[in-house]
């Protein structure tokens, strides 16, 4: 008996004649289409990994703001 992964639960749930198309390995018509669809998933990932890395910039400059601007007050009290 072989293991079922939890890709092909998801699989079967999205479409059970699809995975058992897979599962008989009938290679899809359109092709094409589902390699367009995987590219656009990939570049929206790296989008998504782009945009985290901004905000994550962006909250380590306000900290250094911050930390200057406490400075400054700071100073300029004395």
């Amino acid at each position: 008996m072989r293991a079922i992964r939890a890709s092909e639960i998801g699989s079967y749930l999205f479409c059970a004649r699809a995975w058992w198309y897979q599962l008989q390995g009938v290679e899809p018509e359109n092709r094409a289409e589902l390699t367009a669809g995987t590219e656009i998933h990939r570049q929206h990932g790296r989008q998504i990994a782009a945009a985290g890395l901004t905000r994550t910039l962006a909250l380590i400059v306000l900290l250094i703001a911050l930390m200057l601007l406490v400075a400054f007050c700071t100073m300029r009290a004395i």
